[in-house]
């Protein structure tokens, strides 16, 4: 079997030594952090912690996407070594870096008819894309071809469940998620939205919480009632600068199912832009991903 790249983006939130392990290909997206731009880099350059830390100052990043031509040249690298190429790309809906790769492969093929690029949309975001990257690797660990691992996504992206809770609502008005008003009244009543991904790859609530650890709580709920086959499952947990919270989530999922593994990992700087800080995100393969 020909080897193949699997490329992803840094909006999958994987660590970077499964990133190593797995010899996945990764590009940054760009932070705008008070007044300075950092590629992102699994948190080697600007740390997560000093990031949230910053957040909880009162700093507002901005976020921009993956271009093509970053695309082009890696694509293009891989084609002069004569290497098939697997995108896998944040949710379309959410980011313009999918669109960037999907522009960036149609220039390739300008130039070099014989490329053999493929671009997935996830419609997947953080740790829920990373995991599909994850299952992506191991499948041609196992010795799939890129063809067959192309369509086990495509048939099992929309079984990748993604539900979260986010302390700040502040963040949230600033996305134009919840409207000022309810962010004002929700932050005075200590109430956490839970939300979920969608089937177009859009983020959205469904229930309320009193209180982080009720919040947490219901996620595991969330998971006891969609999850399938857990024991066959490698679970993600992701969370910005809230590892207790994360913790407490694995250990409930650990206490009642016999799990392959829980990793658990930050939300990188790009997502936790746009989320704050304290948030939370379990993702798993399940029967839906509608609640």
């Amino acid at each position: 079997m020909k080897d193949f790249i699997i490329l992803t983006d840094s909006c999958c939130d994987l660590p970077s030594d499964m990133l190593n392990n797995l010899n996945i290909h990764y590009l940054g997206l760009v932070c705008n952090l008070d007044g300075k731009e950092f590629v992102e880099d699994s948190g080697k350059t600007l740390s997560y912690k000093k990031f949230y830390d910053s957040i909880r100052s009162g700093s507002m990043p901005t976020t921009s996407q993956v271009n093509s031509y970053r695309f082009y040249e890696e694509f293009e690298q891989a084609v002069k070594n004569n290497l098939p190429v697997l995108y896998v790309g944040f949710s379309s809906i959410l980011s313009g870096t999918y669109n960037s790769a999907a522009i960036a492969r149609e220039e390739i093929l300008e130039k070099y008819p014989e490329a053999d690029i493929s671009v997935v949309d996830s419609k997947s975001a953080s740790m829920g894309h990373g995991l599909l990257v994850y299952y992506a690797a191991k499948l041609r660990e196992e010795g799939k071809s890129k063809e067959e691992v192309v369509q086990w996504l495509e048939d099992n992206k929309l079984k990748l469940c993604h539900v979260f809770t986010v302390d700040d609502l502040q963040h949230l008005k600033r996305g134009g998620r919840v409207s000022p008003t309810a962010a004002a009244i929700g932050s005075l009543l200590n109430i956490k939205p839970v939300l979920y991904v969608n089937n177009n790859g859009e983020l959205k609530n469904f229930l309320k919480a009193k209180g982080s650890k009720r919040a947490i709580k219901m996620l595991f709920e969330k998971f006891e009632e969609h999850v399938v086959n857990p024991e066959e499952q490698v679970i993600f947990i992701c969370h910005s600068d809230y590892l207790e919270g994360a913790e407490d989530l694995a250990q409930m999922i650990k206490d009642k199912y016999k799990v392959k593994d829980v990793v658990i990992n930050y939300i990188g700087t790009v997502i936790g832009s746009h989320t704050g800080a304290g948030t939370i995100g379990l993702f798993f393969l399940g029967d839906t991903r509608e609640p």
